[in-house]
């Protein structure tokens, strides 16, 4: 059985969801708590499959949990669970590696879908928001088709052009990858190469203005 931890703040619905998972025999809940410092430490001490994870609790986000476990390296798929129809969250989600994002307002009804999928290594949109990860798969094909040479970079170069594009210092980059300045300075110079990038803005100014495709 796939494991499941469940994280939201609001005890009668987080009850509600271990409900339809028990019944469902393909999951087993090994944990569950109402914020976002609790899920970090059941991830670290239980290791389940999958975190599901409402993206507003008190004190960090589910979101801030995300990150922090992929600074980490924790071995873990995540669903996020949010009430909120926005585009930027999505996105957000999506560029840290969630497979799953599901509507609360459809979560009875999404949830078991959604936990397949990322059971399954593919990702699940709740159908209220998939128009924008049909918008987003059209930017980045039209962003590859202009700038082919992305398809060049490694995957060590295309996180460092993501964190890039989230305003991050070659520091900032070299602490969170644990590599050295140096590093991460002929990394840079690596990509501007490939994607043909010159002057001293010009990598930071194309990785804001691509965000949310990269």
């Amino acid at each position: 059985m796939t494991t499941v931890l469940i994280a939201d703040d609001h005890p009668v619905f987080r009850h509600g969801l271990i409900q339809l998972l028990e019944g469902s025999k393909e999951f087993h809940v090994i944990a569950e708590t109402g914020d976002a410092d609790g899920a970090l430490q059941f991830i670290k001490q239980k290791h389940p499959d999958i975190a599901v994870l409402d993206i507003a609790m008190p004190g960090k986000s589910g979101l801030d949990v995300v990150k922090e476990a992929n600074e980490l390296n924790l071995e873990v798929e995540f669903a996020i669970l949010t009430m909120f129809q926005d585009e930027v969250y999505l996105h957000r989600a999506l560029d840290l590696g969630v497979k799953g994002y599901v509507l609360k307002e459809s979560a009875l009804n999404d949830l078991l879908s959604c936990l397949r999928a990322v059971a399954d290594g593919r990702t699940y949109v709740s159908p209220l928001v998939s128009h924008y990860l049909v918008k987003r798969n059209e930017e980045l094909r039209s962003l590859y088709a202009a700038q082919p040479s992305l398809a060049e970079l490694t995957p060590m170069e295309r996180r460092i052009l993501k964190l890039i594009a989230e305003n991050k210092t070659s520091r900032e980059i070299g602490e969170l990858l644990h590599v050295s300045y140096r590093t991460v300075q002929s990394h840079r110079t690596n990509i501007c190469s490939k994607l043909n990038l010159q002057g001293f803005n010009r990598l930071l100014q194309f990785a804001l203005e691509h965000r949310g495709s990269l």
